[in-house]
């Protein structure tokens, strides 16, 4: 694993040509969605896990799951061959403290998905689950549609600057993040960690080369500038 400090992340890979210019921009970690809840994942888990074995530190590929259960993870994890996992769903407390247990090397981070009305809510969740935990991802929920990741909205980010603060463990900033407003947000929350998705994208569903580079960028230039 590269430091977990000023740490880029792309999520949402599709196929290993977009791996490939994802990390020939300057990436550091390339996020795969998997077994998703709507059924619709990007890339077959095949094609993900040869990607991945593919990867020389400091990258690394991300397994972004919505799955709860700690052996379940674990074993798919395995079968991936990542170093990381992005849990998304709702993990109970014990089954974090599980999948620490199972695997104490694997660096998992756990999803913060900021509502309009739960910050309470969420600081109390890292109170409770920060041993078991080795970064959290702050994102947004779209009422909407009740999703919980790339939903390409921003929130109120005074929320996860407040989160920063809170939490024992480095914080990865996700949610509605762009080439455009990478800077502020960096600025504004000091995260450890940004990660973009949708807005990353061009009109065909594939990540943009300049968007790419651009949102790689602004982000070092922002890390440099809040030290």
């Amino acid at each position: 694993m590269t430091t977990v400090n000023k740490l880029v992340q792309v999520a949402g890979c599709i196929d290993a040509a977009e791996a490939d210019m994802i990390i020939g921009e300057g990436a550091d970690w390339i996020g795969f969605g998997l077994r998703l809840p709507s059924g619709r994942d990007d890339i077959s888990e095949q094609d993900a896990a040869a990607i991945i074995k593919g990867f020389e530190p400091p990258h690394a590929g991300v397994l972004i799951s919505y799955l709860t259960d700690a052996q379940e993870v674990s074993d798919f994890c395995t079968q991936l061959g990542v170093v990381a996992v992005q849990l998304h769903g709702d993990v109970a407390t014990d089954q974090l403290r599980l999948l620490k247990e199972l695997r104490p090397e694997l660096f998992v981070l756990k999803s913060l998905v900021v509502k309009t009305d739960n910050a309470e809510e969420l600081l109390q969740l890292v109170d409770d689950t920060h041993p078991f935990v080795d970064m959290y991802i702050t994102d947004t929920f779209d009422p909407k549609t009740g999703a919980k990741g790339a939903t390409g909205l921003t929130h109120d980010w005074s929320i996860s600057a407040e989160l920063v603060r809170r939490s024992p463990k480095p914080l990865m900033m996700a949610g509605g993040l762009n080439p455009e407003n990478v800077g502020d947000a960096i600025r504004a929350v000091r995260p450890a960690a940004v990660d973009a998705h949708t807005g990353l994208e061009g009109p065909d569903g594939r990540k943009d080369r300049a968007k790419v580079a651009k949102f790689v960028a602004e982000a070092r230039r922002a890390f440099d500038d809040i030290g």
